[in-house]
């Protein structure tokens, strides 16, 4: 087996590549044969008809492998259409084994039973061996969320006499108002701006297009910016129509914006983890806690299941209290005062 070749990997070089300085090939068996062939046909289903991007490619690909790799360890000399639930089970159990974390092992599973999906959408397979498998219990995290003061005390420490300092304030501003990813900020084209009806135009994961509300204040310092720095701007080749721009004309990269959200909230004073998708986080909450309608608000994210946007439906106990006390028909009848009885609300920045 070659230095630089994991257990189980399916060896993927041609004949020729491996003969020279008369080194005799590895053995490929019928069962590695197997394996590729089908993760062959899995990698064109992949990015013909599911139009997945590389990276996703990768990691599903990465995700068969690994189950190859166990069996491979194990010595079972099983092909793509002989594993069964048992098999399965005890890959799960292995992953925990090796120390993989719950989450990774239940992305590593979606990407099994991707495969196995394939297989059955084929007629490869006539029963799915992943069906009734239940991927590891994890424990849903509250993510990080900036309170209003917290993302007007950023907003303030932008410097606005400079020309990055408007763009900065602009984009901080998209950001919160509109709930972008920070793919999709950078990724943002002056094209898809329709700031005159108050909305803009974006593009999410797996190219998916939709339609979100920009508010006034938002809508406010991107003309600022528009009008007074970007439109006057020299631009890079293949970046002309992008809204947010380097100084050197290019389109922003992640790590940027990463820079420049970090820096602002230090220069703020917060010590909170923030990173641009906190500010994702807080459109989120500060929209359910004001009373938004749960699927309007999965629609502006675009979120393809729902049950992801409920992680912003937290509420604090204090909260939840006061609010039962106020508006529960029978705490009405015995005059209970809920100021004199609540505790004092705990709101996610405490």
């Amino acid at each position: 087996m070659p230095k630089d070749q994991e257990p189980g990997d399916i060896n993927l070089q041609t004949e020729e590549s491996t003969t020279s300085n008369n080194v005799e090939p590895p053995q490929t068996t019928s069962n590695q044969l197997t394996w590729r062939a089908y993760v062959d046909g899995y990698r064109g289903y992949l990015r013909l008809e599911r139009g997945v991007s590389e990276n996703t490619l990768d990691a599903y690909l990465r995700d068969v492998q690994k189950l190859i790799e166990f069996l491979d360890l194990s010595g079972e000399e099983v092909g793509p259409l002989g594993v069964r639930s048992d098999h399965l089970s005890r890959y799960l159990q292995w992953l925990a084994e090796i120390g993989i974390s719950q989450r990774s092992q239940a992305r590593m599973l979606s990407g099994v039973k991707s495969f196995y999906k394939y297989l059955l959408l084929e007629d490869i397979i006539d029963e799915d061996p992943t069906a009734l498998l239940e991927p590891p219990r994890m424990e849903q995290k509250i993510p990080e969320v900036l309170s209003y003061e917290e993302i007007q005390n950023m907003i303030r420490a932008i410097d606005h006499s400079t020309p990055h300092g408007l763009r900065n304030r602009a984009l901080i501003e998209v950001l919160y108002a509109c709930g972008l990813r920070v793919s999709e900020l950078i990724g943002l084209r002056l094209s898809a701006l329709f700031l005159d009806v108050g909305f803009v135009r974006v593009i999410g994961k797996r190219d998916r297009e939709r339609i979100v509300p920009i508010g006034e204040t938002a809508t406010k310092h991107l003309r600022i910016y528009l009008e007074n720095i970007r439109l006057k701007q020299g631009t890079k080749a293949g970046s002309e129509d992008i809204v947010f721009l380097n100084r050197r004309g290019g389109k922003l990269s992640r790590v940027m914006i990463f820079y420049i959200v970090k820096e602002l909230a230090a220069t703020a004073g917060i010590t909170k983890t923030v990173s641009p998708h906190t500010f994702r986080h807080s459109f989120a909450t500060h929209l359910v806690e004001g009373g938004a309608n749960l699927r309007a608000v999965q629609d502006m994210l675009g979120h393809e299941n729902i049950t992801t946007t409920e992680i912003y439906t937290h509420i604090d106990t204090g909260y939840l209290r006061e609010t039962i006390l106020s508006y529960h028909p029978r705490n009405k009848s015995t005059g209970i005062s809920p100021q004199a009885t609540a505790q004092p609300r705990l709101t996610t920045d405490d």
